[in-house]
Parts: C-alpha cells; sequence; structure tokens
C-alpha cells in the first residue's frame, strides 16, 4: 500500500508541475490518471523488496549524490583534455571490461550501472547476476572500476 501512495504521490507532483494546470477539470483529469497509474505499476518505480525502509535509501542516495556529481565533472575534464589533445588516438583505448560486483540489491546494481553510465568515458554494457560488462574509453578509465563507486553505493543501498 505504501508504494502506491508514494507512487501517487510522486506522478501527481511531476503532473502538476509538467502540466502547470492548477484549474479543477485538470487536476481531477490528473488524480484520475495518477491513480490509475499507481494502481497498475506501482511496483516499477519502487521495485524490489520492503525489508529496507525508504527513507534511509533516500538518505543514502543523497548522501551519494554530491560525490557523484564531482567524479562526473572530473571525468568531463579527462575526456575533453583527451578529444582536445593533439595526440588523441594515442590516449584512447577502447575496451571492455567485466568484473563482479558485491552489491546484492537490485537497486544497489540499477544504481552503481546508471553511475557508470553518467560518468563520461564508461558505459554500463551489460549487467548479469553479479557481473558488470563496461565499455572504458580509456585504461585509466577503467582501471578505477568497480573501486570507489562501489564502495560508496554499497553504503548508502546495501544493508549495513
Amino acid at each position: 500500500m505504501k508504494t502506491r501512495v508514494a507512487t501517487f504521490t510522486v506522478m501527481l507532483i511531476f503532473w502538476v508541475v509538467l502540466s502547470g494546470m492548477f484549474d479543477a477539470f485538470h487536476l481531477s483529469l490528473g488524480v484520475v490518471c495518477c491513480l490509475l497509474i499507481a494502481y497498475f505499476s506501482h511496483d516499477l518505480l519502487f521495485y524490489g523488496d520492503n525489508r529496507y525502509p525508504l527513507g534511509r535509501d533516500l538518505l543514502g542516495l543523497a548522501a551519494y549524490t554530491p560525490w557523484l556529481l564531482y567524479e562526473i565533472v572530473v571525468a568531463n575534464l579527462q575526456v575533453a583534455y583527451i578529444v582536445l589533445h593533439p595526440r588523441m588516438l594515442e590516449l584512447i583505448d577502447p575496451h571492455v571490461i567485466r568484473f563482479k560486483t558485491r552489491l546484492q540489491r537490485p537497486i544497489a546494481r540499477v544504481t552503481f550501472g546508471q553511475s557508470i553510465t553518467m560518468t563520461p568515458g564508461t558505459i554500463t554494457v551489460s549487467i548479469h547476476d553479479d557481473e558488470f560488462s563496461v565499455y572504458a574509453l580509456t585504461r585509466s578509465g577503467s582501471a578505477s572500476l568497480p573501486g570507489e563507486m562501489e564502495v560508496r553505493i554499497a553504503k548508502a543501498l546495501e544493508p549495513s
């Protein structure tokens, strides 16, 4: 029931922000649509088991996000340096690496995969069980995987 209420709330806020219409017709239409969405697809937005409190996950992600944003900026600068370097072709060494993760929860694995993809120079190609395949633009970009990112996600989203 909590996931349905949370899904309804998120969808209604999203509806109001995007529509910008505050008259009775549009708000009631939004409420009806959001109720239907919450009823049929509540498990898509809040996937997984309910053994872990949602508040802990949100606090963990709130603590993780600034570090991720910093890493994205650093990776942007590194990729820009490579692209603008006169000997760019000597610096680029594209390859796919595979590694196993210690993350157990699906939300932690998805967050890890998305964090890798959002960091310039790396793309998560596939996640199968506990094995990740990641495309990296350079050897130095792949040397840090799984590394500190996995540790921080485990701290934020995995049980203690």
